[in-house]
């Protein structure tokens, strides 16, 4: 299992939100590309990095730091979401250095153009699926798509993308456990096809050895790195263990 260390970027800042309340941010380091810099020297398989005001308004917000931290990372692997809406965006932040782009907004809204990316752009996007209560959130998480976890999950993996990342939101930032249950259950909706990434609510060792256990394929970790709760190096031993 690969491990992920979120940096999420608000105003070129790296901050964490509690469960995506935009309300309720913690300033993490002034420089996201310290912070990946930094995960980068850790050991991380891969940086998830989002353009939260990107997220929110659905244009690149945070394009230029971005830029920076795609410059400034020479060997980890970097997924970028927020505010990518169109296949010239994700065109464009690929050529700038991405590993892969993750579309969630634009999946829900507009399948076509999921379809499209994924046929353009083989193995390099994702899509993010953010629920609450089993039901999909999207521009930045502040709107109700009326469509289900499922559902969209579904849609997503017919689609043909190269992974979805599964975030319940109630747990998101909040070190309370992530939901393991609904994450399982997806794993097994959706195997062997489409791998699951899962975030929101990772904050200690035993979170990531039950989504281990889960079948994910990836698990994206973010406050609880910050806060020191979980050290990397620990958290790289527990998912890549025999």
């Amino acid at each position: 299992m690969d491990v992920y260390a979120a940096v999420d970027i608000r105003g070129g800042k790296c901050v964490r939100l509690m469960q995506g309340d935009f309300g309720r941010e913690t300033v993490y380091m002034d420089d996201p590309v310290e912070a990946a810099r930094h995960w980068q020297e850790q050991g991380a398989d891969w940086l998830h990095v989002v353009d939260l005001d990107g997220a929110r308004s659905g244009r690149r917000a945070n394009a230029e730091p971005i830029r920076a931290l795609l410059a400034g990372i020479d060997r980890t692997p970097v997924q970028v979401a927020g505010g990518i809406r169109t296949l010239d965006r994700a065109r464009a932040v690929l050529d700038e250095g991405a590993a892969r782009v993750v579309l969630g907004t634009a999946a829900v809204r507009n399948p076509s153009l999921l379809r499209e990316a994924v046929a353009a752009l083989p193995g390099r996007v994702a899509v993010g699926v953010d629920a609450r209560d089993g039901e999909v959130k999207i521009e930045g998480w502040e709107q109700t798509s009326g469509q289900s976890l499922n559902r969209v999950a579904d849609a997503a993996a017919q689609a043909g993308a190269a992974t979805i990342i599964y975030t319940d939101i109630s747990v998101d930032g909040t070190l309370s456990h992530p939901n393991v249950e609904a994450t399982r259950a997806l794993v097994e909706r959706l195997a062997p096809g489409t791998p699951i990434i899962a975030s929101g609510g990772v904050g200690s060792l035993n979170d990531i050895a039950q989504l281990r256990a889960a079948g994910v394929a990836g698990v994206i970790i973010g406050r609880a790195l910050y806060t020191g709760a979980l050290k990397l190096t620990d958290a790289l031993a527990v998912a890549h263990a025999e």
